[in-house]
């Protein structure tokens, strides 16, 4: 790919609006922006100064398309670190169009997916860890991805691994210079102050290694199945949640067919909950491919409801904790929430023996009444808590990229065989090896270390205009 052109793209989201952006940038951008802008003062645009803003007409010879602003950012101070024009236009699709195809023919070429963002990183306006949290902050859609990925954009990551591998780098250098005396045996790094700093980037890794936990699931979500019996009221408990009729509710046996998913995001935390088929023998086709996604549906979620009726409970509840206890041995690792519902028809007296009950197992419970929307609340502070949010409040860096949690893992593996080399001795020169491994690893993470299939793989996630 060339990247020495002046590329155009809708910065904007595609269809009717108010308002549209469309975002050149270049070093011809402000050349061709002044061959198509009339000023309504009379101003020569490529006269003005950066990060100013001008109202005026886009016209091709004596067509006019539209009356924008158009903004002005020069080199080396805008997003990409070239030339950058920013014409606000009306939002129309036509003339949306219309604007691209002039600024075609006068000689821009239209951006690739993320090609905004790249140029930026390789101007050096961003790191690539920056850069990929431009593509996490655009996709956030609750408060605590959008925190996260507003921490990583800001540095706070790049920065942590940029000290860390500025440290390592500086003792891998007075190694090196060992080499270069090898016939003298004289030792240049300080192997106590190495080993220091070697358990204080371990501290560190495996520090950022466990965040990725917490932070995957704020990136994407926590999946929670809703299981049990047909009919219990597992449509009514994902309708209570949602607080609106997703799913259909009815009193006849197996209405849901199919899995039916859906996101709620609760204190900032995103929780996608999937309320499947009952389970239960039927002899019904449909219904058995149904039940079967449910068991799937099991698998791939990290959270299990398990859903039960109040009355049902009370007379058949031996048996109920039988399946309690099967679900909880088939899936020992998933938190497991048992919900009694439809406690609105129930004595109270009946209620205190529906708990005695569950006493005898270790699981989280809670009695409720989605119909009535009794025990909602509860219910959303017991998924909660689920959720390590520690760091997230304490603003610590939490990683959310899989690139770089396998990079992490990469590079704490050769740390650790660095420590094991110096505590048994091991000559500089294999030592050295592994430190160069590990500042890999690290640079692979900031964008000291890239390739074009990294960067096209990276990139190709963005949407085109960013």
């Amino acid at each position: 790919m060339i990247y020495n052109d002046t590329i155009v793209a809708l910065a904007t989201p595609s269809g009717a609006g108010a308002v549209a952006i469309i975002r050149m940038s270049g070093k011809d951008a402000i050349t061709i922006a002044s061959q198509v802008f009339q000023s309504v003062s009379g101003k020569d645009i490529t006269q003005q100064k950066t990060h100013t803003i001008h109202l005026g007409t886009l016209v091709d010879g004596t067509k006019v398309f539209d009356q924008v602003l158009l903004s002005i950012f020069k080199n080396p101070n805008s997003y990409t670190g070239e030339d950058v024009i920013e014409i606000s236009c009306h939002g129309s699709t036509f003339i949306q169009q219309q604007i691209i195809q002039l600024l075609l023919r006068k000689g821009c070429r239209m951006a690739q997916a993320g090609e905004f963002t790249l140029r930026a990183f390789l101007n050096g306006k961003l790191d690539l860890s920056q850069a990929e949290a431009v593509a996490d902050l655009i996709a956030s859609d609750n408060e605590a991805s959008h925190q996260i990925a507003m921490q990583q954009m800001r540095g706070g990551f790049s920065n942590e691994i940029a000290k860390l591998r500025e440290e390592l780098l500086n003792f891998a250098s007075l190694i090196e210079l060992e080499l270069d005396f090898a016939e003298e045996d004289v030792e240049f790094a300080d192997r106590t102050q190495f080993n220091d700093l070697l358990n204080r980037i371990e501290f560190v890794l495996k520090r950022l290694i466990d965040s990725f936990a917490v932070g995957n699931v704020i990136k994407n979500g926590i999946p929670v199945a809703i299981v049990g019996e047909p009919n219990v009221g597992k449509s009514t408990l994902l309708n209570a949640l949602l607080n609106e009729e997703r799913a259909i509710v009815s009193d006849i046996a197996g209405t849901t067919r199919d899995t039916i998913e859906d996101e709620l995001v609760i204190n900032g935390i995103g929780f996608r909950f999937i309320d499947t088929a009952g389970i239960r023998d039927t002899k019904d086709v449909v219904e058995s491919i149904g039940i079967k996604k449910t068991f799937e549906k099991i698998e791939q979620a990290q959270v299990v409801i398990y859903l039960f009726e109040s009355f049902k409970f009370q007379v058949s509840g031996s048996e109920y904790i039988k399946e309690i206890e099967k679900v909880k041995n088939k899936y020992p690792l998933k938190p497991l929430i048992v919900v009694v519902n439809k406690m609105d028809l129930v004595s109270q007296n009946e209620v205190v023996k529906i708990r005695e009950q569950l006493e005898t197992l270790n699981v989280k419970q809670i009695l409720m009444s989605a119909k009535e929307k009794q025990g909602i609340d509860d219910l959303k502070n017991l998924l909660l808590s689920f959720v390590n949010t520690g760091a997230l409040r304490n603003n610590e860096t939490i990683v959310t990229n899989t690139r770089h949690y396998d990079s992490l893992l990469k590079a704490l593996e050769e740390i650790q065989k660095v420590k094991f080399g110096l505590t048994s001795g091991l000559s500089s020169d294999l030592m050295a090896i592994d430190i160069k491994q590990a500042l890999y690893y690290f640079g692979e993470i900031t964008g000291e270390v890239t390739n074009d299939e990294l960067l096209g793989n990276i990139f190709a996630n963005f949407c085109i205009g960013k």
